[in-house]
């Protein structure tokens, strides 16, 4: 377990570093690390610190975020097919976005796009928690999370048939792609909260989820409170999801895929998952952020599509892999 740590903390501060010296500004690494740490004011110091020093920061948080969020759902779930935008927070935050471009707010405000998204979120997290009931079990939770999903993406959907302009169309549909580029501190600092409350009330369930690989009925003998745990879950995923969305727009496969990677590593124990699918969603994310601007740095190749590209195929393989097994 400890040499699992280590390597996942070292590849996710290399890719850290990586992150920060890579662009499309032809500039030397050495020179790129000099002028972040130096600060004397010059174009490279406004480069580094105001560009690519938030956007490594935010694939560290975003992909740790939605890395975390996946084991949790699927340890609390017992499904290895469970994702953090099963719950229907991503798709209520996106609309948000949704509305907030089409309505003119987002250009209005320079904090209305991701403002907006988080309103979203919290309006969707509390109507799936409110049609779950606070009795329903997982598979109630499942069924909110997915008539919350079809009904923002139907609502999203009708915002973009209904927008009488082309260019806010496009924007929308560009934002839906998920992207880094063009974020500020500003915007670390709108995540930053959501993504660390939102982290220690899925750590502070290690042991619940724990005993859950028992089943409920043992779990509950052994003194977990079930209702509780689902409503800190539930929270949690939402801090980090909605926030995520807010901040980068909708990307996708990384709660799904890391955790599945990881788990043979960790004894399939799901507290030891969640700090493991932390650190590997940071490295997944970090590793396509650096890609997108590696492939092709003139057409502004957007971050979600990258993800999906490369956590589609992988996860049809572990799809493949596991009926292999069971047959």
């Amino acid at each position: 377990m400890s040499r699992l740590f280590v390597i996942l903390t070292l590849g996710m501060v290399a890719l850290f570093v990586i992150s920060l010296v890579v662009g499309p500004a032809q500039i030397g690494p050495v020179d790129s690390l000099v002028a972040l740490v130096a600060g004397d004011g010059s174009p490279l110091t406004l480069i580094m610190r105001e560009i690519r020093l938030p956007r490594a920061i935010l694939a560290v948080l975003i992909g740790g975020g939605l890395g975390l969020s996946g084991a949790a759902l699927q340890g609390y779930l017992r499904n290895p097919l469970a994702e953090p935008g099963l719950i229907g927070v991503s798709s209520t935050a996106a609309l948000g976005a949704v509305v907030a471009i089409h309505a003119g707010l987002a250009a209005s405000l320079s904090l209305g796009l991701p403002l907006a998204a988080l309103a979203g979120a919290l309006i969707g997290v509390f109507l799936v928690l409110g049609f779950a009931g606070s009795q329903g079990g997982s598979l109630t939770l499942i069924l909110a999370g997915i008539a919350m999903s079809a009904l923002a993406g139907a609502l999203t959907s009708l915002v973009l048939n209904l927008s009488p302009n082309p260019f806010a169309a496009s924007e929308i549909v560009f934002w839906m792609m998920g992207s880094l580029a063009d974020r500020s501190i500003v915007h670390v600092w709108l995540l930053l909260p959501f993504a660390f409350v939102g982290a220690a009330l899925l750590v502070s369930q290690a042991r619940g989820l724990d005993a859950l690989t028992l089943g409920e009925d043992a779990a509950q003998t052994m003194g977990i409170n079930l209702s509780r745990l689902r409503l800190v879950l539930v929270v949690g995923v939402a801090c980090i999801v909605g926030g995520s969305t807010a901040v980068a727009g909708a990307i996708g496969f990384v709660g799904l895929v890391v955790p599945h990677i990881l788990r043979p590593f960790v004894g399939a124990q799901p507290s030891r998952l969640l700090w493991a699918s932390g650190l590997g969603g940071a490295i997944m994310l970090q590793a396509a952020d650096i890609a997108v601007r590696v492939i092709l740095p003139e057409r502004d190749l957007k971050l979600g599509v990258v993800t999906a590209l490369v956590g589609a195929p992988l996860f049809l393989h572990l799809i493949y892999k596991t009926r292999r097994g069971l047959a």
